[in-house]
């Protein structure tokens, strides 16, 4: 039963709608500015809203899931830098003016890209995370989560990273057309063997349009694990989204009836909310409510 309403596609908000420069895909930087910590509230905002309207609670991710080493370095940020703007980042989702209960998620993203397959090394993936899962528990968020992910084993890395600092944590894959994450692997497979080696609170899926996850579920037990889904607004193909110059905001009359569909087959999913081309307008709908 759904019980949290999350957010959309912050990123591509921001640039396509609020005309912001994202070098390297990264919102974090915003943090440190005031009219950007102004414009992410406002974002946030849009989802306390939905969320009342709705009756239910509010997850709300930190806009850290570029706010890694890799991507970090590339728009100029040291270690340092990031432990600052990930506890930053924290503080600003928690002054969210809103009057429904709140979690704070520390959103981490892949270290690479999000929809080219990960590495095979999960101790390598766990020192590497780290740092910020480290900044996230030093600002007091509620929950890591661990969003995109293309592979298992950078996955268990994460989720191990978040018990040796006493975290909650959940873990979202992306998947193809066909269901399978971008390395491969049967969106089953990838929760049994993340549960095996590290398992996470819950998984969800986000990143992708709901009919390209229906050919991932078989009707297994592993299903009740979702508890988790964000969709991209868009059917295009990851590759063609990636190419893309303009915003696809999908057919959002498909969009609403396939969540529908899915969601009938995943009824442990508590939290929705949306993905890439997707904003409050689509979250609203999902839910059935009236955007203010």
């Amino acid at each position: 039963m759904l019980q949290w309403v999350t957010d959309g596609g912050l990123e591509t908000d921001l640039l396509f709608h609020h005309g912001v420069d994202l070098p390297e895909f990264a919102a974090f930087p915003l943090v440190e500015d005031s009219n950007g910590r102004k414009l992410l509230t406002d974002y946030f905002v849009q989802y306390a809203a939905i969320a009342a309207a709705a009756g239910a609670g509010l997850v709300l991710e930190t806009p850290t899931w570029r706010a890694n080493a890799d991507w970090g370095a590339k728009v100029g940020y040291d270690a340092a830098a990031l432990d600052r703007v990930n506890q930053a980042a924290v503080d600003l989702v928690r002054s969210t003016p809103t009057d429904v209960p709140l979690r704070v998620s520390g959103s981490i993203g892949p270290r690479g890209d999000g929809y080219v397959a990960a590495g095979t090394e999960a101790d390598e993936a766990a020192e590497y995370h780290a740092p910020q899962i480290n900044a996230f528990a030093a600002a007091g968020v509620d929950v890591v989560h661990a969003m995109t992910m293309t592979g298992p084993a950078e996955a268990i890395g994460i989720v191990r990273a978040a018990r040796a600092a006493g975290l909650p944590v959940g873990i979202s894959f992306t998947v193809e057309t066909d269901g399978r994450l971008p390395d491969g692997t049967p969106l089953s497979a990838a929760v049994a063997s993340v549960d095996a080696a590290a398992a996470p609170d819950w998984f969800g899926v986000n990143c992708a349009h709901p009919t390209h996850v229906s050919p991932g579920l078989d009707g297994g037990d592993w299903q009740q694990r979702i508890t988790t889904f964000r969709p991209n607004a868009s059917t295009l193909t990851h590759e063609e989204l990636d190419a893309m110059e303009i915003l696809d905001e999908g057919d959002r009359p498909l969009l609403r009836s396939s969540t529908e569909a899915l969601l009938a087959t995943l009824p442990s999913v508590t939290t929705l909310g949306g993905c890439c081309g997707t904003d409050a307008s689509h979250v609203a709908l999902l839910w059935g409510v009236q955007q203010a």
